[in-house]
């Protein structure tokens, strides 16, 4: 298991982070050039718009299984620091929901995936564009489950981790240069 976990970080490291962050950096630049030609020019693609959005919408999706895995996402821990405070059998209690959490999040993931899939088909099926026809909406709804996808990834090594460590063992701990690393 700890071969795939560092084959999954490598992956998500090399590639995922690249791409989402190639992506990015082109739509920023198609901003930039919008900007400049509608006011120097007076003159803009009717597209830009939608290009920018979905693409930056897709690189946001790219990088969900990683922010999972580097727990870089919105999360509430009220309930969890009043548990802590009781003690070792709060701290037990915290693992627990937390395993327990992770695991329904995944169910839930892989739900979304499955009943995703049918959207994408019906939308090359019907030839869904964008708001100015120029972008067939398939890609981008693959790359939301392909997002979703990897976050499901992220979260079943995070259940594989949580499991192991109720068994008081460690497992699938990222190198500590790698911890809290923004990509």
């Amino acid at each position: 298991m700890e071969k795939a976990y560092a084959i999954w970080r490598a992956f998500q490291d090399r590639f995922l982070a690249r791409a989402a962050a190639l992506v990015l950096l082109g739509c920023t630049l198609l901003a930039l050039l919008e900007v400049v030609r509608r006011y120097a020019f007076g003159q803009s693609f009717e597209w830009q718009q939608d290009a920018v959005t979905l693409f930056i919408l897709s690189a946001v999706f790219l990088y969900f299984g990683i922010a999972q895995r580097h727990g870089a996402h919105l999360n509430v821990n009220l309930l969890f620091g009043v548990l802590q405070a009781l003690g070792p059998r709060g701290h037990r209690a915290v693992e627990i929901i937390k395993v327990v959490v992770t695991i329904f999040s995944f169910l839930f993931l892989l739900a979304v995936v499955w009943w995703g899939i049918p959207d994408i088909e019906d939308s090359i099926k019907y030839g869904s564009r964008s708001e100015s026809l120029a972008f067939p909406m398939w890609p981008f709804l693959v790359s939301l489950m392909a997002g979703f996808a990897t976050m499901a990834v992220s979260l079943f090594f995070q259940i594989y981790r949580g499991v192991q460590g109720l068994r008081g063992r460690r497992a699938l701990e990222d190198p500590p240069d790698e911890i809290g690393a923004l990509h």
